[in-house]
Parts: C-alpha cells; sequence; structure tokens
C-alpha cells in the first residue's frame, strides 16, 4: 500500500500528539519520529511548531471558519436559527477538540507567550472566530434580520463562550458527560436569537 505524503503524515502525527500529551509537549522533533521523516523533513512542510498547529486546527478540526465567511458573504440564507445552530454545533465540536491540545500552554507563561506572538504573526488565534461570528451577525443586521441595536460582537461572544466552555465545564458532573452537542447548540441558538433577532425564535 502507498505511503501517505510526508506532509498528511506529519499532520497526522502532530494532531495525535498534540491530543496526547498536549501542545507544549509535543515537540517537533517527537513529531517528526512519529511522522517517520526527519526533523529537516518536517521544517520543509511547516516553518514553526505554531505553523503546524495552525494547520491541525485547519484541517484536521471540525470546520468553522469556512462556514462563518460564507453565511457572511451571503446574508440572508436560510433562516438565522438555523444558522446559528448549525455555527454553535461547529464550534461546540471544534472547543471540545482544541481545549485538551491548547490547555497546557496555560501551565508554561513563556511558551504561551511565544505561541500567541506567532499566532499573531500567522493571523490566526482564538479571537478570530469570534470576529468572523460578528462580521456574520453584522451582515444579518445590514439584512434588516438582525435587531439594529444588537450588539453583535457581545452575541459572537456570548455564544462563542458557550461552546468554550462546554468543553471543559462538565469533567465534575455525575455523569462527567457534556450537554449533547445537537440539543445543546439548538437550545444556545433560541436563547441568543430571543436577543438579537427581529423575528421571534420558534417555539
Amino acid at each position: 500500500m502507498e505511503s501517505k505524503p510526508t506532509r498528511v503524515r506529519i499532520l497526522d502525527a502532530a494532531h495525535e500528539l498534540m491530543l496526547t500529551v498536549g501542545l507544549a509537549r509535543a515537540t517537533t522533533k517527537e513529531i517528526a519520529r512519529a511522522a517517520g521523516c526527519s526533523e529537516a523533513a518536517l521544517y520543509k512542510h511547516f516553518d514553526s511548531k505554531e505553523e503546524l498547529f495552525v494547520q491541525v486546527l485547519t484541517e484536521r478540526l471540525p470546520p468553522l471558519a469556512p462556514l462563518l465567511d460564507s453565511l457572511a458573504a451571503e446574508p440572508g440564507q436560510g433562516t438565522l436559527e438555523g444558522n446559528l445552530t448549525e455555527i454553535a454545533r461547529r464550534a461546540a465540536l471544534f472547543y471540545e477538540e482544541t481545549f485538551p491540545i491548547a490547555a497546557s500552554l496555560w501551565a508554561e507563561t513563556q511558551l504561551k507567550r511565544r505561541h500567541d506572538d506567532a499566532l499573531r504573526t500567522l493571523g490566526s488565534g482564538p479571537h478570530v472566530p469570534i470576529e468572523g461570528l460578528d462580521t456574520y451577525l453584522r451582515a444579518e443586521q445590514a439584512a434588516g434580520r438582525v435587531r439594529a441595536d444588537a450588539d453583535t460582537y457581545a452575541a459572537a461572544s456570548l455564544l462563542l463562550g458557550a461552546c468554550a466552555q462546554r468543553a471543559f465545564a462538565y469533567d465534575a458532573t455525575d455523569s462527567g458527560e457534556p450537554p449533547a452537542v445537537d440539543g445543546f447548540a439548538a437550545r444556545l441558538a433560541k436563547t441568543l436569537l430571543g436577543g438579537i433577532s427581529v423575528a421571534e425564535p420558534s417555539s
């Protein structure tokens, strides 16, 4: 059977290591070893571990940015409630996978600062989805489906903040499990719409 291309093997190995040992401990040397290539070969495809991390988020996790971009480009499509429900569903799954990867950074201040600086240079970071959802909500505001006085940035922060919180807020409950993603997303979207939508959310 033909081997996967080197870049694909590197992304697969990086995803697996970042999930199991965390971003802080997933070194490029270990990633290259797991991918069956040299560290020099890794750097032929990725300039830094941070760029590799961004590509793992983009290519291996549930896609969120493309959905936000497409909705912002064509406001008025579908129902606002349906769109926000799908955004919340994908965001909840995205953060569920992202949190175990990135959580270890908060234990190492200098590494976290260096990582943030690198993401800033790459034009990435956890603020980007909030800005993307804000852009979509402002487009719907201009189309007349979101109230003119609604604070779209606050609404985006509330929805995505709740999705991020779901990734770690339920470990200490009796079940140890987060709410089922589909019902969680639907309730979240409906509640948010009560504060920003021109129309009443569905009953």
